[in-house]
């Protein structure tokens, strides 16, 4: 039978083969951590390689992705559908093991972790998932959600400062199920990380409130396996276990140092590195005793089929928990949802009422939060502001962890990857607040979302230069048209109440990827609609009003489509035949059929006049050479907002002039 030793050797010779094949990746991080790999996946990881999509299912989480080889090796060799034709495919087009884990692509890929520390902070949102759903489904004699969380970190993870927030918010939720490991190897790209990076890394941790396990022999694997078996004995401290490593272990001249980090070995040194581990097969070669030993299918399928008895005993005791358990699990809306979401929305039309869109924003949360017992809702420590707290909100603490709502304190980065966690892990919608000009700190995670198609929820306030006095660095200028530039995020910016909750309800139906939801913080007057204009509200741009045979459009969003309003009524009484287009989601809008879009901005109407209180480049795709933006070409000023935006030309008066300018 194998030893330990040489089942570890598979994952190192797969990772160095697939680089050197590849001719880039970083055969580095695989070869020095293969041992604990060995350990974690063979004898303590709760999984299924048949079915990776197993509810209670441990999740692992390879932080440090660009040791992405060392997954692929692991999922290949334990029987998940990723044969070796993907290995020897490893960052070639359209396979399935890219350059970074990407979720999506390869079964058993739970995120995807590139930006470095993101992987860890998603960890965090999937144990505090799995935490919550447990408080929430579990009763005496039925624990149906009891799961762990593992992370794999390097120096790298814990430099970005995303970790320290993760780690902290981690530690004062008491996430017994989380298990972090530190690759401590002492290397990065630039070299060895002592003349950058000499934290008391256990010390910094046991700070935060996280049992440390320190001084483990990352190659050692009867130390290894103690060291989980403590972590996962203490159930009230997220853990973490220092193991110290060398980097590219089996490379006898570039092992523990930068030259296995980011670099293909060469084939002089995979010789010596196979004469090394004593491995004498040819490159991608596994000997079939050593597959054997691998091999998780039969021991997964168990392990499914006890907890699927498991489960059968709990549905039999509570009925109508484990049906709901089931639908939400499966992202799935209750069936009353539809039909209740939209009488909200045509009440708030028959009932006019001029909210600014944050108050509005949560008095939708008030309305769809009792019909949805899967959000998980918080702020940045601004919910005051952000006004995300509901009627029915509780708060999810360290000793109660069945509530709806985190307080995640002033961690906008962190939370945003924290949320895409939990809806990665499922049985949750998420959703988090600050003010829009912080989605500066929060973007990368904001970004991953839309790159994983996860519907995570972003709520924005505050989101122009009718925040005021606060000035020109609490005033968002250029950050929706960012955001409208970011591939599969819908952006919502909504110009009343009642565009406020279709927008909620669209960003709520989403299943695709992430929404934002950009709120004001003053007041906004109600628009007449019809039933058809209520009804194309959700198309992300649609006919306000109109006159026949319109010779100039109007384009605005938010707080300014109703200066578009009053700008057309005064070139209605200069004899001007004008149309005014609120364009809530411009994503959306570009989603919708051809015959649509021309139907709302048709190419024989040139007279295009957009009004945003943001960038005004982002327009002239919509008005074009022979248009006008009212828009933002500075930053702002410290002012009450009436002064500002007739300071920088939101006026009926500037708009009227520019308009008429085409003429």
């Amino acid at each position: 039978m194998p030893s330990r030793k040489e089942l570890a050797n598979a994952i190192r010779v797969l990772s160095m083969d697939a680089v050197q094949k590849a001719k880039s990746g970083h055969p580095g991080a695989p070869m020095g951590m293969a041992d604990i790999a060995e350990v974690l996946w063979r004898d303590y990881l709760k999984h299924n390689p048949t079915n990776p999509e197993w509810a209670d299912r441990d999740r692992f989480i390879l932080s440090n992705g660009h040791g992405s080889m060392l997954i692929y090796s692991l999922l290949h060799l334990t029987g998940y559908d990723l044969p070796l034709d993907e290995i020897k495919n490893f960052r070639q087009m359209h396979s399935k093991t890219p350059g970074h884990p990407e979720y999506g692509y390869a079964p058993g890929i739970e995120t995807t972790t590139g930006p470095l520390g993101q992987g860890i902070t998603n960890a965090v949102g999937m144990a505090i998932a799995e935490k919550a759903l447990a408080a929430q489904f579990n009763r005496e004699g039925h624990d149906i959600v009891d799961h762990f969380t593992y992370a794999f970190m390097g120096d790298g993870c814990l430099m970005e400062g995303i970790s320290h927030e993760a780690g902290s918010l981690a530690g004062t939720l008491g996430l017994g199920k989380l298990v972090a490991f530190w690759d401590d190897n002492g290397i990065s790209i630039d070299g060895e990380v002592e003349g950058w990076f000499t934290d008391d890394t256990p010390a910094r941790f046991k700070a935060y409130g996280w049992h440390v396990i320190s001084g483990v022999d990352g190659h050692d694997s009867d130390a290894i396996s103690a060291a989980i078996a403590e972590a996962k004995s203490v159930t009230d401290k997220p853990s973490l276990i220092c193991c110290k490593t060398i980097i590219g272990y089996g490379s006898p001249n570039k092992s523990g140092s930068h030259d296995c980090h980011g670099a293909p070995l060469g084939e002089d040194e995979i010789k010596a590195s196979r004469e090394f581990l004593g491995w004498t097969g040819d490159a991608f070669e596994i000997p079939a005793d050593i597959y054997a030993q691998w091999d998780s299918k039969e021991k997964g399928q168990q392990l499914e089929s006890s907890w699927d008895e498991k489960f059968a005993a709990y549905a039999k005791a509570y009925p109508e928990l484990a049906s709901e358990y089931k639908r939400r699990i499966n992202n799935e809306l209750p069936g009353d949802w539809a039909e209740k979401s939209q009488a909200y929305i045509e009440e708030l039309q028959a009932n006019p009422a001029n909210p600014a869109s944050r108050k509005a924003s949560q008095n939708a949360l008030n309305a769809f939060g009792p019909l949805l017992p899967e959000f998980m809702g918080g702020s940045a420590d601004l919910a005051g502001s952000n006004l995300t707290i509901w009627d029915g909100s509780k708060g999810l603490t360290r000793d109660d962890a069945s509530g709806n709502y985190i307080y995640y304190g002033v961690r906008e980065f962190g939370m945003s990857a924290i949320m895409n966690g939990i809806a990665l892990h499922k049985g949750f919608i998420p959703y988090g607040a600050t003010f829009l000009m912080f989605v500066e700190y929060a973007k990368n995670a904001v970004r991953m979302a839309a790159l994983m198609k996860q519907p995570s929820i972003f709520v924005y306030t505050h989101d122009s230069i009718g925040l005021g006095e606060d000035g020109p660095t609490h005033q968002p200028v250029e950050q929706i048209a960012s955001m409208r530039l970011t591939p599969n995020l819908y952006n919502w910016r909504p110009c009343d109440q009642v565009e406020s909750a279709i927008a909620w309800q669209q960003a709520i139906e989403r299943k695709d990827g992430p929404t934002s939801l950009i709120f004001t913080r003053q007041g906004l007057e109600q628009q007449a609609r019809n039933a058809q204009q209520l009804s194309d509200v959700k198309k992300g741009g649609y006919i306000l009003s109109c006159d026949g045979n319109p010779e100039l459009i109007f384009i605005a969003t938010g707080s300014e489509v109703q200066l578009a309003q009053d700008s057309a009524s005064e070139l209605r009484k200069q004899g001007k035949k004008v149309r005014v287009v609120s364009m809530p989601c411009t994503d959306v809008f570009e989603t919708q059929s051809a015959a649509y879009k021309e139907s709302v901005l048709p190419a024989s109407v040139s007279r295009r006049v957009a009004v945003e209180a943001g960038i005004a480049d982002y327009w002239y795709k919509y008005v074009g050479l022979n248009g006008a933006v009212v828009g933002m070409t500075t930053f702002g000023e410290s002012a009450p907002a009436g002064e500002l935006f007739e300071h920088f030309g939101f006026t009926v008066e500037n708009i009227v002039n520019k308009a008429n300018e085409l003429f």
